[in-house]
């Protein structure tokens, strides 16, 4: 596996600091269209937070000259007066921690809100964009990087903006306090904290640029978890007894990842303390200077005490505003992974047709190529067919013969590189989404066993029917799956799977039943497609399947996919196919005329059952 520095990634060095800032603005948004009461309270609380700081370093100023000089005097009035600072003080405390209380609360109950927008937000997009995206592995990495840490990133963000308000707020008051001391100091206040503020934003982009090297590995790592710990792959784990070799292999990724970690960690810290260090500095030298202006008389001692305090909590401050700052740098920066995932280009459907021009004209393949992206050679080339309503036709070709591609083609999953595809005579592209959708019935040889209750898993072949139990029993005839349905303790309500409780696992033929029932409970279709339906039944129980599902689509067009030709030989027209080429087409009785590979390939077959 390649080390992360040999990727190529953006340079974010050449940007310019405030150029990563783009995002803050979508961030702000974000969060107030989550929740605009809260976003307001946000903003209110944390004004107030930066407001009271400065009143109560006043306030004790007021609080010590007062008791400085009711020593001396030894005047009740001026007793009362310095116990009434004392109360002032309190209240204005109390304030400040019922407002850094109130913020916590907002920012928790924003945390949640927006964690579930984000991801509501990358779920949605993916749910946009092309099946051809979900095969390739960069865009699994962009989708990996926006989903990690991208739900807490906003509020993040703008709670940095916020935090930099509220401090701004605090140096200004800070700053008009201190400047009667000396305008000196507001000047060592300011800079003081930049060397801190320097190397952690450097950091900051450095450890960001190692997050987007390696999610490769970070993906592989999950992987391995999956295989390791997912009930699906456990009996092979464990009868292979590969078990110790993944569990060794997903150390050896955190080792590696580990490695960089530390580097960094280290090299961060040393320089953070060393670099902290001049803080420490400034604010000690500060404090010897007011501390010998009140020895010499230049200022009182209440104004020594407000000086001081003042000093140190507006370097403080200044440091918060600084780090802020900084994080809002690094919170920008994952931002872009969120934001480069969402700007995905979707790709535009021109169509919004509910029928075609021409009723009654079936299914037309005109010379149809597609080509994987990435890929040299064509999946499919030259695809050309008429399928009439009411007829059958079969795909015949060894493994990776184009079969699936070209229903995925006519699901229109995949858009032709070359060619035509139309239905009643209008091309598949210009057809509206749902439209095309209700006339389509599809079981693929990799359908989904979905951990659901059982006529859930049947209603999911139709949305609109997905909570429909009438729905799922008439479907679940017509699939063949309905009398060892009836069988179950629960029948329709049975929970599937091994994932939730109480749930029960079916064999393979018993889900193939499932999955034939998926296709006939959109009532719409009239174009059905079965991919390897049976691949998991015996040659008798196909046969009858297949005798089953002439009978109930008479009027349907149907495209079957199968190895058996005992099955195939039903077909009205039989397409046989080769490196994504038509090599035959006719039916089984032409075929066997011919003496091509179809025939061939049937007398072998036919062989193995005598």
């Amino acid at each position: 596996m390649a080390g992360p520095h040999s990727r190529a990634e953006p340079n974010f060095n050449s940007k310019s600091f405030l150029g990563v800032f783009r995002y803050s603005g979508q961030a702000v948004k974000l969060v107030w269209e989550t929740s605009p009461r809260l976003t307001i309270a946000l903003v209110v609380l944390s004004l107030i937070a930066g407001l009271l700081p400065a009143a109560i370093a006043y306030i004790g100023k007021w609080l010590v000259d007062a008791v400085v000089l009711s020593a001396q005097t030894n005047d009740p009035v001026h007793r009362a007066e310095a116990i009434r600072y004392v109360i002032m003080e309190a209240g204005l405390v109390a304030l400040l921690a019922a407002t850094q209380r109130g913020l916590s609360v907002c920012q928790s109950l924003l945390r949640a809100l927006l964690g579930n927008r984000v991801n509501v937000m990358i779920l949605d997009k993916a749910l946009s964009l092309d099946l051809t995206l979900f095969e390739d592995s960069e865009f699994y990495d962009k989708m990996t990087r926006a989903r990690r840490q991208a739900s807490s990133r906003p509020l993040s963000l703008v709670m940095r903006t916020f935090g930099l308000i509220q401090n701004a707020i605090s140096l200004a008051t800070y700053g008009a306090l201190l400047i009667s001391f000396s305008p000196i100091a507001v000047a060592i206040l300011a800079f003081a904290a930049l060397p801190t503020f320097i190397v952690e934003t450097k950091f900051s982009g450095e450890a960001f640029r190692l997050f987007r090297w390696r999610t490769p590995e970070a993906r592989e790592q999950m992987y391995l978890e999956t295989v390791i710990a997912r009930e699906d792959y456990a009996k092979e784990v464990k009868l292979f007894g590969l078990g110790r070799t993944l569990l060794d292999r997903y150390q050896s990724i955190f080792d590696k990842l580990y490695k960089e970690d530390r580097s960094l960690t280290m090299r961060r810290g040393v320089w953070g303390y060393l670099l902290g260090l001049l803080s420490t500095a400034a604010f000690y030298g500060s404090y010897a200077w007011i501390v010998i202006s009140a020895i010499d008389g230049d200022i009182s001692i209440g104004e020594m005490t407000m000086f001081v305090m003042v000093f140190k909590q507006g370097q403080s401050a200044m440091a918060a505003a600084l780090s802020a700052i900084g994080g809002m740098y690094e919170d920008n920066l994952y931002l872009s992974n969120l934001y480069e995932y969402l700007e995905q280009e979707v790709p535009v459907s021109a169509g919004g047709a509910i029928v075609g021009p021409e009723p009654g004209d079936g299914l037309r393949f005109i010379d149809v190529s597609f080509a994987y992206p990435g890929s040299e050679t064509n999946a499919v080339e030259h695809i050309s067919f008429h399928l009439h309503p009411g007829t059958k036709l079969a795909l015949v070709g060894e493994n990776g013969s184009g079969k699936t591609t070209i229903i995925k083609l006519l699901t229109r999953l995949y858009r032709p590189s070359e060619g035509t595809i139309t239905l009643d005579g209008l091309d598949l592209q210009q057809w509206d989404d749902q439209t095309l959708r209700d006339r389509l019935g599809v079981i693929f040889q990799d359908f989904v066993r979905y951990q659901f209750k059982v006529g859930e898993n049947i209603g999911v072949g139709d949305d609109a029917a997905f909570a429909n139990e009438e729905a799922w029993r008439e479907a679940a005839k017509e699939g063949m799956a309905a009398p060892f349905i009836e069988e179950l303790p629960d029948q329709y309500q049975t929970q599937l799977g091994r994932w939730f409780k109480g749930g029960r696992e079916l064999s393979l033929g018993q889900w193939q039943k499932i999955a034939l029932s998926r296709a006939f409970i959109r009532k719409t279709a009239d174009v059905v497609v079965l991919d390897e339906p049976t691949a998991s039944m015996d040659a008798a129980a196909e046969a009858q399947i297949f005798e089953h599902f002439r009978e109930i689509t008479q009027d349907q067009m149907a495209i079957v996919i199968s190895h058996r030709f005992s099955t195939v030989r039903m077909a009205d027209e039989i397409i046989v196919l080769d490196k994504g080429r038509i090599m035959e087409h006719g039916s089984h009785t032409e075929l066997i005329a011919a003496k091509g590979d179809y025939a061939r390939l049937f007398e072998i077959q036919a062989k193995g059952y005598q």
